[in-house]
């Protein structure tokens, strides 16, 4: 399968990828792509939609009213005239009248919403928020502690605690995490690594689908042009598809390299200094193996990409052919995003030992759990024999496919190509 003249095809693939426009701009996009989303999704989470809201605060009786009036009064977004809070007092039992009075103008946006806090809510802490957009969180998150705040102090008037007391009642329970690992240390450890681990799946999530596509793509041209019929004269269909795809690995390398270079830069260096709750616990052996694991990613899916375009002529039928590679591309990549909120679900700790899936769940789970060695070594064998296998009948698929013509096949004509002997 190597030899010089599929060593030839790989300086050809390295010769016209690595000194491409594209093959820059796509190095240079990326980095910039995800801190502009960084930056975005940073602008939308501070960004104050809910400005000029105009909240009817209904309280249960005088005493809550001048309480939740004066607290709502200390916070900034009151006074700095984002939010108008009008306090009014209304008894329990007529209530559903006054909302009944109200509805026009929740339904003609004069106010924003009504906060019933009755008398009950010094016991059972129930508060009611009606308002056409009755769970907007934004809204929710910056009433909860000043309505909270209000009744713990009204609820222990009276009683023999101390200031001191109270604010330790009213206070929430902060908890920090530590992870325990089989080093000695115990280290504590923020949302830094679970940061990594976005980071890591992105990358191979959004590199494999447009490196696969490309690959994709420069095949049919390949065929379309009836160029892969002169280089076929004088190499074999395995030589040939071996070139591309170690030309396009050895490309692709380069190009996660320089991605990854800011953070083997924090690794090792003091050059840039995070804020505490961001620190990783990141050391070389994990990017090591994150490279490796995406080098048998690149083999495994770019091998399936090039199987469809030698299949398919068309776009639209090679559109109609990738949907399982994407798929199965996407669904681990979910799986492993889900992994942000729990690293330890059944459904992400399967899939990193699971065949295809383990390419994209594996790096992140490693970057923010310790996996068990024996998880881990049957994950690197899965991910290779899957590679062999996957390359193999991709290399059959190409065989067969890349000079045919005509009306592209079925499926169930790809299977019989795929069980015919050679």
């Amino acid at each position: 399968m190597f030899n010089n003249r599929t060593a030839a095809i790989i300086k050809r693939e390295l010769k016209t990828k690595l000194l491409s426009k594209s093959f820059i701009s796509m190095t240079l996009f990326i980095p910039l792509f995800m801190i502009g989303i960084l930056g975005i999704q940073t602008y939308l989470m501070r960004y104050e939609s809910d400005a000029d809201t105009i909240l009817l605060i209904a309280a249960g009786n005088d005493l809550l009213k001048d309480r939740l009036k004066e607290e709502f009064n200390t916070q900034d977004y009151v006074k700095e005239k984002k939010y108008s809070i009008v306090p009014v007092t209304v008894a329990g039992s007529t209530f559903e009248g006054f909302l009944s009075e109200r509805k026009n103008d929740l339904l003609s946006g004069k106010i924003s919403a009504i906060v019933h806090v009755p008398d009950s809510a010094l016991i059972s802490k129930k508060v009611g928020y009606y308002s056409t957009n009755p769970n907007n969180n934004t809204v929710h998150l910056k009433i909860r502690d000043v309505i909270n705040k209000v009744l713990v102090e009204t609820y222990f008037e009276g009683t023999n605690l101390s200031a001191k007391d109270l604010e330790y009642a009213k206070s929430r329970v902060d908890i920090t995490g530590f992870k325990v690992s089989k080093e000695k240390e115990v280290k504590e450890e923020g949302p830094g690594n679970a940061i990594l681990a976005f980071v890591f799946t992105f990358l191979i999530y959004f590199a494999l689908l447009i490196i696969g596509t490309m690959m994709m793509r420069s095949v049919q041209e390949e065929k379309n042009t009836r160029v892969v019929e002169v280089l076929l004269s004088s190499v074999s269909s395995l030589e040939l598809i071996s070139g591309k795809i170690i030309g396009m690995v050895i490309t692709s390398m380069v190009q996660m390299t320089i991605w990854l270079t800011p953070i083997m830069l924090l690794i090792s260096t003091s050059w840039f200094v995070l804020p505490p709750e961001l620190l990783m616990d990141v050391d070389f052996g994990l990017v090591l193996f994150f490279l490796y694991n995406y080098a048998i990613s690149l083999v495994t899916f770019l091998g399936l990409f090039a199987m469809v375009g030698a299949i398919f002529s068309n776009d639209q039928d090679a559109q109609n052919g990738v949907w399982p590679v994407t798929m199965s591309i996407m669904i681990p990549f979910f799986i492993a995003m889900s992994m942000m909120s729990n690293p330890e679900n059944t459904i992400a700790r399967i899939s990193s030992m699971v065949p295809i899936a383990s390419l994209i769940v594996m790096p992140a789970r490693v970057t923010v759990i310790e996996v068990p060695v024996w998880e881990f070594l049957l994950a690197i064998v899965v991910n290779i024999l899957t590679a062999y296998v996957i390359f193999r009948i991709a290399a059959k698929l190409y065989r067969i496919g890349i000079l045919r013509t005509g009306k592209s096949p079925k499926w169930n004509e790809i299977v019989k190509w795929v069980k015919f002997k050679n």
